[in-house]
């Protein structure tokens, strides 16, 4: 019977890590449906050669990072428990890799190809698990420090700081150190070139595959079959209808802006899916999807932040508010399963956004200052596809 669990166990969350797997192909299509035409071919390769960079780095260097613990030894040792860790680690791999999925989107159109994936490695190697560690294995005491001062912990069930605020706000530096497209503000300060998307129904496929796959993202968060909530399930799908419910009406009916509704609510639900009353997490939900909004027009319009996707706006400050809200909607007070203290939210998000931020300048900083970071002007101007793979999206036969 043991054995029998154990083998649940490993299935549930290989099944988590199947479909966590699959949102990277929504995070591929979503890139290519929202980049110039130019760019489709990029879009791909980089998502899916970043995750194999992600795998190594993790493999080798982040995993332990994070848990203390890796993966040199005996084949035996390893099957342990049907081999349990191992599928643990192919699962949180999966959202390790989502960090430099999100800052692919911030970054497109203009970056050079193999200094991102030597960015990737860096940042799946050591500066994502340094934080993953904080938070989700009690790592230098940030936990019992946070439990003892304030009266809980920090608390984020499926990552909305952990992986959403700390790629977009890594993705921030990232578009910081590399500056914007040529072309995309005039001398005066202004947008002068909207870059429209160039495929709403690549963007559409994209959103619609994340979407699918986030609810293996949160409900399998657990890790278990035993600890499995339904809870997490009915708040996942009450968030995503409020994102895009109030990303429909803020956004004044844009296709691009409703298909990142959803993705909002869902970034901002993580944090506290496991503890919310499923109208807390309508709330959060669609408050993510008017945010997403106005924080992406603030961005590309008035703060010249070249961000093509808007991962800032959607992974970096929806991520901040879904830990917010999980301090506030999470309260016994307001429907919600308590155990859980704001000023707690506020700090553990501080340190990962200041830790996400800092990393990410340092890492581009110090690329860009030594192999360069960008595309030239010709090549940028000729597209990424031709520039760096040597072939476009659709090939033109006489």
């Amino acid at each position: 019977m043991e054995h029998f669990q154990t083998a649940t166990d490993v299935l549930f969350i290989l099944l988590g890590a199947i479909m966590v797997l699959a949102m990277h192909s929504g995070f591929a299509f979503l890139e290519v449906g929202t980049v110039r035409k130019k760019n489709q071919v990029n879009a791909l390769v980089k998502i899916i050669t970043d995750f194999a960079a992600s795998t190594i780095a993790y493999f080798f260097i982040g995993y332990a990072v994070a848990y203390g613990s890796g993966f040199f030894q005996a084949a035996p040792a390893l099957t342990a428990a049907s081999g349990y860790e191992l599928v643990k680690f192919f699962f949180l791999l999966t959202f390790a890799a989502a960090i430099p999925a999100i800052i692919s989107g911030g970054i497109a159109e203009r970056a050079r190809f193999y200094p991102q994936l030597a960015a990737t490695f860096i940042i799946v190697a050591l500066i994502y698990p340094l934080f993953e560690g904080m938070a989700w294995n009690g790592n230098f005491g940030l936990q019992a420090w946070l439990a003892s001062t304030f009266g809980a912990g920090f608390h984020d069930f499926a990552g909305s700081v952990v992986v959403h605020a700390v790629g977009g706000w890594l993705a921030l530096g990232a578009v910081l150190m590399l500056g914007s497209r040529h072309g995309r503000y005039g001398k005066d300060g202004r947008a002068t070139a909207a870059h429209p998307p160039s495929s709403i129904p690549f963007l559409a496929l994209g959103a619609w595959i994340l979407t699918v796959g986030w609810f293996g993202f949160n409900v399998m968060s657990a890790q278990k079959a035993g600890d499995i909530s339904g809870l997490v399930a009915a708040n996942s799908l009450m968030a995503m209808v409020g994102g895009i419910l109030v990303a429909l009406i803020v956004g004044k009916n844009d296709p691009g802006f409703v298909h990142n509704g959803p993705l909002a609510g869902l970034v901002a639900v993580c944090a506290g899916s496991d503890i919310m009353h499923p109208l807390g997490a309508l709330v959060t939900g669609g408050v993510a999807g008017g945010l997403f909004v106005w924080a992406f027009t603030q961005a590309q319009n008035r703060w010249k932040i070249d961000d093509v996707l808007g991962v800032w706006p959607l992974h970096g400050l929806c991520g901040v508010w879904g830990a917010l809200a999980a301090g506030i909607f999470g309260l016994e007070a307001l429907g919600g399963m308590g155990g859980v203290s704001f000023l707690s939210q506020l700090v553990g998000t501080l340190i990962g956004v200041s830790i996400a931020l800092l990393g990410g300048l340092l890492v581009y900083g110090v690329l860009k200052a030594t192999i360069g970071i960008r595309l030239t002007q010709e090549q940028e101007y000729r597209g990424a596809d031709l520039s760096i793979h040597k072939i476009a999206s659709e090939s033109v036969i006489d």
